[in-house]
């Protein structure tokens, strides 16, 4: 993982403002889109009934989260949205463990990148809320039980953004501060690789599946 607080920041003026971008993460980002792509195609090279281990493993994890999919959404709506969650639930597990690699850092261990696919989520999970039951009848929820309660039933949808994407964001930050302060306890001889293994493989695939599954869970509420 790689040293926390040593950033590599672009900042471009913009009508007054300054925008920084987190050229580390960004790079890291598209070095995980990178190896998601190179293994998408090597699963998919010389297919046969027998698979090879890639292949194999693709074919798991693509049965897993679509039964996964089908049992929260249904068998219509898993056909839409199973491809989606298998996308997000890969880049997110790649992204969690690639800090395991020394001087690489995890994408999901910035706020940015953690809120932009919350935001993605409830933005995909609306739009099939109003596709499903048409905005007439699903702009009537947000005044259930009676008309005054819809300010705080619309905080309550808002506020499922912050609380997906600091949960990922906060165990993932968290997992690098314990390494990074256990490191310079022991001086990185005894527990860090340890840490690295528990933090990167096991805590990082369990919040990419949590991610993941909050966010079915948000679609499902929607639509139904």
């Amino acid at each position: 993982m790689g040293e926390i607080g040593i950033l590599s920041q672009l900042i471009i003026p913009f009508f007054g403002h300054d925008i920084t971008i987190n050229i580390k993460v960004v790079v890291m980002t598209w070095l995980v889109f990178g190896i998601l792509i190179v293994l998408g195609l090597f699963a998919r090279h010389k297919r046969s009934i027998l698979p090879r281990p890639v292949q194999a493993l693709g074919e798991f994890i693509v049965s897993v989260l679509y039964e996964l999919t089908e049992d929260a959404l249904g068998k219509e709506l898993a056909q839409k949205y199973a491809p989606l969650v298998c996308a997000l639930f890969m880049f997110l597990l790649l992204s969690n463990w690639v800090g395991i690699i020394p001087h690489l850092e995890e994408p999901t261990r910035d706020l940015n990148t953690t809120f932009g696919l919350g935001l993605i989520g409830f933005c995909i999970a609306h739009y099939a809320g109003i596709k499903t039951k048409g905005f007439k009848a699903y702009s009537k929820e947000y005044f259930q039980p009676i008309f005054f309660m819809m300010p705080l039933n619309l905080i309550g949808e808002l506020a499922k953004i912050v609380s997906i994407s600091f949960r990922l964001f906060g165990n993932i930050l968290g997992g690098s501060i314990i390494i990074l302060v256990v490191s310079y306890l022991t001086f990185s001889l005894v527990l860090p690789p340890f840490l690295y293994a528990f933090f990167g493989l096991f805590v990082g695939t369990i919040q990419a599946f949590v991610f993941t599954m909050l966010t079915v869970v948000y679609i499902s509420v929607q639509v139904k």
